[in-house]
């Protein structure tokens, strides 16, 4: 699944110039704001440098699971998607399209990265870089089935445009590894959460799509549980002071990432028969519980306050889209804004402060 997380600090961000304008009949990408997938980059010299020895054995068990292709034959229309749009209204449409937008590109997103792993670290790291590489090609499949989906609706993301001119964030290899994993789980539990809902609802199945949600999903846990093999075989990422405040952070970073991203687009999940907040929260919890078994912290997702807050900076976000849809000038708008990210800022850090859990003492409690 799609890299979704909020903007971090310390990190640069590159843009491609523009290399071609949008073409007829395809959808112009929603404009970038922190809660959009983005596009990243690495220090690809740093990752083909690592030494895996310490857990080798286990990526070499992953990547035979990757090379047997189990969802080979699995991305393949059938004759349930014809037609399958006409009776859904207008305002249906729009919130399907705005899902498949974003899943599309996130998956595409992922696409990038693991291709352009898999090129600079072929000769350097050659077990890294078929790992990668064959990832690739599972993200390439779900972009290319999700963008096929979305001209169900009238229209497609021209993906070569997008290549050439989203903006592009470098992120440490570490940094990498800590959201490339929360993405791949969280990616696990979204979907299968939504499958066995529909499993007990099938009359709020709207759209096929959601038959292939079983399996699709077991792609996202291999590739969570590839991240989860790399950690392990370089410990320094998730032993110490630092890499507890960091694992911390792009927990925190996520979470609230995709709460306040699917509250506000809310009536995607009432379409489906779910509310979107107890969702969120099961997704949330389950990814949690599932990242202590690598992270060396979890957060308290149960703590009262923990939610309280998530609240408020959506209610912030709504005002910041409000200022946004306005007719006023620009300088206007962001001066109208700034207290809105200031106080979004101070809820974060609050959230950040708060006491997580180590891994240990949380799995044996649940245990």
């Amino acid at each position: 699944m799609p890299l979704n997380s909020l903007k971090i600090p310390m990190v640069d961000s590159l843009r491609k110039p523009i290399a071609e304008e949008i073409r007829p009949g395809v959808k112009v990408p929603a404009k970038d704001t922190i809660l959009t997938p983005r596009f990243y980059t690495t220090d690809f010299e740093a990752m083909a440098k690592m030494d895996l020895s310490p857990n080798e054995d286990e990526l070499w068990a992953i990547l035979e699971e990757f090379q047997a292709d189990y969802n080979r034959h699995h991305f393949v229309r059938t004759p349930e998607f014809d037609g399958s749009t006409e009776g859904l209204d207008p305002a249906t449409k729009k919130v399907f399209v705005e899902f498949l937008e974003q899943s599309c590109t996130s998956e595409f997103s992922g696409f990038l990265l693991y291709k352009e792993l898999s090129r600079k670290l072929k000769t350097k790291n050659p077990l890294l870089a078929e790992c990668f590489g064959l990832m690739s090609r599972d993200e390439a499949r779900h972009a290319g089935f999700l963008n096929k989906a979305m001209s169900d609706f009238g229209m497609q993301l021209d993906l070569g445009f997008l290549t050439a001119n989203k903006k592009y964030t470098f992120f440490k290899p570490e940094y990498i590894f800590y959201a490339t994993y929360l993405s791949e789980k969280i990616g696990y539990w979204r979907y299968i959460a939504i499958y066995r809902h529909l499993e007990q609802h099938p009359e709020n199945r709207l759209y096929p799509i959601f038959n292939f949600f079983e399996n699709w999903c077991q792609d996202e846990n291999r590739h969570g549980d590839f991240f989860d093999a790399v950690m392990k075989a370089v410990p320094w990422t998730v032993n110490g002071l630092r890499s507890r405040l960091w694992c911390k952070f792009f927990l925190l970073a996520v979470f609230a990432t995709m709460y306040i991203r699917d509250v506000q687009r809310k009536e995607f999940y009432e379409a489906l028969g779910l509310d979107a907040r107890e969702y969120d929260k099961y997704v949330i919890k389950k990814t949690n519980e599932t990242a202590g078994r690598v992270f060396p912290v979890i957060l308290d997702v149960d703590h009262p306050k923990f939610y309280e807050q998530l609240e408020n900076c959506v209610q912030n976000n709504l005002k910041i889209a409000k200022i946004e849809e306005s007719g006023a000038i620009a300088p206007l708008k962001l001066l109208q804004k700034l207290p809105l990210y200031a106080s979004n800022g101070t809820i974060f850090a609050s959230l950040f402060f708060m006491k997580a859990f180590r891994s240990e003492q949380a799995l044996a409690a649940v245990q």
